[in-house]
C-alpha cells in the first residue's frame, strides 16, 4: 500500500498548525479589547473628575432654607456658611450641620442635602418651648428634653413658667443632691408633657420643690398637686375626671392617682 503523497503531508501539516495560530489571534484580539476598554474607562474617569471638580457646571450657586419659624432664613444662611462657588461634590454636609447646631441652639434637627446641579438645601426643625425660666428681665426657653436652648426678651405665649423652689426641708435637699437640678428640670418637662391639654393651656407655673413635689398653678388661682413625673397618663385621666366631678374646687391632688382629692380651698 502506497504512503501519503507530498500534497497530503502538506495539508496535514497546515491543519496541525492552524489551531495555535487561531488561538494567538484570539488572544491578541482580546488584549486589544481590554486595552481599548481600559483607555475608555480612564478617559471617562478623568472626564468625570473634571466635570465634578474642575468644571463650572456643577458648582454651588444657591442655598435654600426651609422649616424656620422663629429663626429667619438669613440667620440660618449666615450660620451655615455654605461655600458658594465651590464644587458641589466637595461640600461637607456634616460640617455645615455641625456649624448650624453649634451657632443656633434653637435648631433641633437639620438636614443638609445637595440639590444637583447647583444647589444646597437646608431643612431645619426648631425646638419648641414647653417651659420657660425667668432670669432677670429675660426668659430662657426649655424644650421637651429639658434643654435650655434660647434666651428671649419676651415670654413665649402659652408657655408655663418653671419655678425651681427647692424647700429647706431635709427631704427636698436630699432630692436635689440625689437628682441634681437638671434632672428636676426634666421631671418638670415630663409633667408638662403629661398634663391634659386643656389644663396646660391654663397653667401659669410649674413649681418644683423636690422630685416628688411638683405642682401646677392655674390662671384662675386653682392649684394641682401632681407629685413626681411618674404615672403621668394615669394622673392626667384622674385630673380630668376630678375637675369634672368638682368644678368649683380650687385644689386638686393627683399625686396618688388611685386616691385623688379635691377641696374648695
Amino acid at each position: 500500500m502506497a504512503g501519503p503523497t507530498t500534497a497530503e503531508r502538506g495539508e496535514r501539516k497546515q491543519e496541525s498548525s492552524d489551531p495555535p495560530l487561531a488561538r494567538r489571534r484570539l488572544r491578541l484580539s482580546r488584549l486589544r479589547t481590554i486595552i481599548i476598554l481600559t483607555v475608555v474607562l480612564v478617559l471617562l474617569g478623568a472626564a468625570s473628575v473634571w466635570l465634578l471638580y474642575g468644571s463650572k457646571w456643577l458648582r454651588v450657586e444657591r442655598v435654600s432654607v426651609a422649616g424656620t419659624r422663629v429663626l429667619t432664613p438669613e440667620q440660618v444662611l449666615d450660620a451655615a456658611d455654605a461655600p458658594v462657588g465651590a464644587p458641589l461634590i466637595s461640600v461637607e454636609t456634616d460640617a455645615i450641620e455641625a456649624r448650624l447646631r453649634r451657632k443656633l441652639p434653637r435648631i433641633d434637627e437639620v438636614d443638609v442635602v445637595r440639590s444637583w446641579p447647583h444647589g444646597i438645601s437646608l431643612k431645619v426643625m426648631e425646638r419648641t418651648p414647653v417651659l420657660m425660666v425667668q432670669k432677670g428681665g429675660k426668659f430662657i426657653e426649655v424644650d421637651d428634653e429639658g434643654v435650655r436652648f434660647a434666651t428671649v426678651s419676651t415670654p413665649p405665649k402659652g408657655v408655663p413658667a418653671l419655678e425651681l423652689t427647692v424647700s429647706r426641708s431635709s427631704s427636698a435637699a436630699a432630692s436635689l443632691r440625689r437628682f441634681g437640678e437638671a434632672r428636676l428640670v426634666r421631671e418638670a418637662v415630663r409633667v408638662a408633657g403629661a398634663v391634659p391639654a386643656a389644663v396646660l393651656h391654663d397653667t401659669l407655673v410649674v413649681k418644683v420643690r423636690s422630685y416628688d413635689d411638683i405642682s401646677l398653678e392655674l390662671r384662675d388661682g386653682r392649684t394641682v398637686a401632681w407629685g413626681s413625673g411618674e404615672k403621668g397618663a394615669a394622673k392626667a385621666r384622674t385630673l380630668t375626671a376630678l375637675m369634672k366631678a368638682s368644678p368649683r374646687a380650687r385644689y386638686f391632688d393627683v399625686s396618688v392617682p388611685t386616691a385623688p382629692a379635691s377641696s374648695a380651698s
